[in-house]
C-alpha cells in the first residue's frame, strides 16, 4: 500500500513525514491539537487534493482526533496499532503490549542496508528513552525503557518543594558539578540518562547504535560506540509497514 504522508503521535508532537518513492523526504513536527496548524503544514508542502496516511502513535486520543480530522478531509488513513500488522519478527512473550513506537523503529532498522547481518541497538529519546535490541537475525528481542530528559527534570520539579523547572533543550554535556541548583539538576539528568544508556550498550556489545527522537542531538556525542543519528527512523518504519501491506 502506497501512503502519500505519515504520521507519528507523541506525547507531546505529531511528526509527519512526506513520502516518495525515495522513503520519508520531507519532516514537520506539529502540535498534537490544531488543526489549523495541520492544514497550514500541508498547504506549506503545496500539497492538495486527498492522500493516503498511514499513522501510529503511542497516544490514542490524539491518534483518533487526526483520524478524525482527515476523515472530515476526505483523506484515506490507515492506523497501525498492531504488532501483528508489522513486516517484523518480534520474540518477546506479549508483543501486543510493546509500544508501536519501539517496534515501529526496529523495522526501519531491520530494512537499513547499511546495518548488515549484525546486531543493532535502537536508542530512542523522546518524553522516554527507549533502549531496543535487534539480533543479527532481524528479530525484535526487547529492550529498556528510562525516564527522558524532560521527565526527569520536570519529576524533580513536581515532587520536590524547592527544585526548580529546567529547560532541558541546552542540555550538552554539562560538567559533573554544577555551581548552582540549576546547574547541579542539569547535571545529574544529563548524566544519568546517558549513564544509564551507555551501560545499557555495554552490556548489549552492539556493533551498531542507531539514535533517533526529539532529545537525539543532545545525546549524540556522548554516547560509545559513536550512533548513526536517524530523525526519521519512526517514520520511515512507519512507511515500510504500510508499504508492506497489500
Amino acid at each position: 500500500m502506497k501512503v502519500d504522508v505519515v504520521a507519528d503521535v507523541g506525547n507531546t508532537r505529531i511528526k509527519w513525514g512526506r513520502c516518495t518513492s525515495a522513503g520519508v523526504t520531507a519532516v514537520a513536527s506539529l502540535p498534537p491539537d490544531d488543526p489549523a496548524a495541520w492544514q497550514k503544514q500541508l498547504t506549506a508542502w503545496e500539497l492538495t487534493g486527498t492522500f493516503n496516511w498511514a499513522i501510529a502513535g503511542v497516544h490514542p486520543q490524539r491518534s483518533n482526533l487526526l483520524g478524525n480530522w482527515l476523515h472530515e478531509r476526505g483523506d484515506s488513513a490507515w492506523r497501525i496499532d498492531r504488532a501483528v500488522d508489522l513486516p517484523l519478527k518480534v520474540n518477546v512473550p506479549q508483543p501486543q503490549k510493546v509500544g508501536i513506537d519501539r517496534l515501529l523503529d526496529a523495522v526501519a532498522a531491520v530494512k537499513d542496508r547499511s546495518r548488515g547481518r549484525v546486531p543493532a541497538a535502537i536508542v530512542d529519546a523522546g518524553s522516554a528513552i527507549t533502549v531496543d535490541w535487534v539480533d543479527d537475525q532481524g528479530v525484535f528481542r526487547g529492550g529498556a525503557i528510562l525516564p527522558g530528559l524532560g521527565l526527569m527534570a520536570k519529576a524533580l520539579h513536581d515532587y520536590t518543594a524547592l527544585l526548580p523547572l529546567i529547560a532541558v533543550r541546552e542540555l550538552r554535556d554539562p560538567p559533573p558539578v554544577g555551581q548552582s541548583t540549576e546547574q547541579a539538576i542539569a547535571a545529574g539528568v544529563y548524566h544519568a540518562a546517558v549513564g544509564g544508556v551507555n551501560r545499557l550498550l555495554e552490556l548489549l556489545s552492539s556493533p551498531h547504535v542507531f539514535l533517533t527522537g526529539g532529545d537525539a542531538p543532545l545525546l549524540e556525542r556522548a554516547l560509545s560506540p559513536s550512533p548513526v543519528i536517524w530523525p526519521e527512523m519512526t517514520l520511515e518504519g512507519i512507511r515500510l509497514t504500510a508499504e508492506a501491506q497489500p
